[in-house]
């Protein structure tokens, strides 16, 4: 629900801005809604492909080996995959924690930025759990 609501936020931002523009008037700060949008659309996006075990992978050496060595290699697929998402999580928290008292804030609006690296920051978190829970065993989504 929360990926469908920032496309829709963007996709109503724009279509007004567009409109706006044919009829002459500007809808300010159309590209700062569309850019708060995007981070809600895509940690959500990223939480669900992860969810439903539908992330890249490349089958080349690993579909050529038995059911067990397969496995072996997906589980430390997802280990590293969760310290992927562990350090993004980290280094986007160092950023949060450097600006938090800055009130960092859009030009135009002035929406304030912390609650989306709120949000991103939650979601590499939620996304780092599910594959520590794959890594384990305990998420499913393997092929053999």
């Amino acid at each position: 629900m929360l990926g469908a609501a920032g496309l829709l936020m963007a996709m109503s931002a724009d279509a007004i801005a567009v409109l706006g523009r044919h009829v002459g008037f500007t809808l300010l700060g159309a590209i700062e809604v569309v850019q708060a949008s995007v981070v809600l659309a895509a940690s959500a996006a990223m939480v669900g492909a992860t969810l439903s075990g539908a992330h890249a992978r490349v089958h080349i050496l690993i579909e050529r080996l038995g059911p067990t060595w397969h496995q072996r290699y997906d589980r430390a697929s997802d280990a590293a995959c969760c310290l992927f998402f562990l350090f993004l999580a980290a280094g986007s928290t160092w950023v949060a924690a450097d600006l938090w008292s800055g009130f960092e804030v859009t030009e135009i609006l002035g929406l304030p930025l912390r609650w989306l690296r709120v949000v991103w920051v939650g979601s590499c978190l939620l996304i780092a759990l599910l594959f520590l829970m794959r890594a384990l065993g305990k998420g499913g989504n393997h092929e053999s």
